[in-house]
């Protein structure tokens, strides 16, 4: 892995894991829905960078179900839920569950105008949201539907994993509680296999934050926390990227590792009858291609997202999670990726970082009180009884 200043601490980290997923986001945005095949034909080679519109300046009317600009550095809305997600630890600051969703993520949504890159305007989050986020403010604005519980009923999908990156930061080089919190904020949103991947993916953030962290420590930590389809998908993508030193060569073989556990099928666009449904033995194909596409390029942020973005498929999403992850481990973006990023979407992308460092010190802090509080009280009882 590139190696990591001595100087990096965890406002580095931060730092690095929210832009790197910004990045990611943006780089991946313009190729998402295709195949690499269909990637490599259409850029006469991969993507190496930022790139335009897949159907350049037609993409407003080209898929009008879509009328998005994805492309030319905008970030989509894996960052807008992400940075939504940071402006909630910035009221609550402290840990939050599904109620703080429902009382701060969904008027957030419907009630603020923002900027939003990929529609070049201002506008209400909610209408760039995609249909599984816009769940959200149907059963928790509308149906009044108890916020732990909302999320059963939406599709099985990558919505709520790829905005926890927050979560793993403010847990930094706790995965258990990362996954713990995880799984109680994304009951609002998700359920099943798609609930798991986001509390799998807080956790690999929150260990890629450990000191002296690698790849496959990241790795070792999500194996120790993830269950049933989702441990089964990291382990068999995880085991088949161990043989590959380049993502070209790992595209086909990941994707093949994945394929029995992804309930989308080949055809990213039409998916079949099973797909994005609960399910104890099937997962999401992002997280564990991020996963193993950390692995590939040895924890290194450019080679890791790349290969996420010429994957193709749901590539944003895959790529946010990968920049994500290599940030934390404290390989950053590039510097002109991160300026181009930037000023094409009009966002401050150092900012939310800013926010959430010191949100994750204030929580720590109150953190060390509880548990301080809770040992004074188990001493007064005596403490707990010695094995004689």
């Amino acid at each position: 892995m590139t190696p990591k200043s001595p100087e990096t601490n965890l406002e580095d980290r931060i730092t690095g894991s929210l832009v790197g997923a910004a990045v990611g986001d943006a780089l991946g945005g313009p190729v998402e829905g295709y195949s690499p095949d269909q990637i490599l034909e259409r850029h006469a080679g991969r993507v190496h960078g930022i790139v335009g519109p897949w159907n350049g300046d037609a993409w407003r009317t080209a898929r009008p179900i879509a009328p998005y600009h994805k492309g030319d550095g905008h970030v989509t809305d894996d960052t807008l839920m992400t940075h939504a997600l940071i402006r909630v630890y910035a009221k609550v600051r402290d840990h939050l569950d599904a109620y703080a969703i429902a009382d701060h993520l969904v008027p957030d949504l419907m009630t603020t105008p923002r900027w939003i890159p990929e529609l070049e305007q201002e506008a209400l989050p909610l209408h760039r949201v995609f249909l599984a986020e816009k769940w959200l403010v149907t059963r928790l604005h509308y149906a009044h539907v108890d916020p732990r519980e909302a999320g059963v009923g939406n599709i099985v999908n990558c919505g709520a994993a790829m905005y926890m990156a927050p979560v793993g930061l403010v847990n930094a080089a706790n995965p258990r509680a990362a996954y713990t919190e995880a799984l109680d904020i994304a009951g609002a949103h998700q359920s099943s296999y798609g609930r798991e991947a986001a509390a799998v993916f807080a956790a690999a953030v929150a260990a890629a934050c450990t000191p002296n962290a690698t790849p496959d420590s990241v790795v070792t930590a999500c194996l120790s926390q993830a269950k049933d389809g989702t441990r089964t998908a990291i382990l068999k993508v995880c085991e088949a990227a161990q043989h590959h030193t380049d993502f070209e060569s790992a595209l086909k073989p990941l994707r093949e590792a994945v394929a029995p556990y992804d309930t989308v099928g080949p055809d990213y666009r039409s998916p079949s009858l099973a797909a994005r449904r609960p399910s104890r033995v099937h997962a999401i194909e992002e997280l564990p291609i991020a996963l193993g596409m950390l692995l590939v390029a040895d924890g290194d942020y450019r080679r890791a997202v790349l290969g996420a973005v010429n994957y193709g498929r749901d590539c944003d999403s895959i790529a946010t999670m990968a920049g994500a992850l290599a940030g934390a481990l404290g390989s950053p973006p590039p510097e002109t990726w991160a300026k181009q990023v930037s000023e094409a979407s009009r966002l401050d992308l150092w900012e939310p970082a800013t926010t959430l460092t010191e949100v994750t010190q204030e929580i720590y802090e109150r953190d060390v009180r509880r548990h301080e509080t809770h040992k004074a009280a188990v001493t007064a009882l005596g403490g707990p009884r010695c094995a004689d």
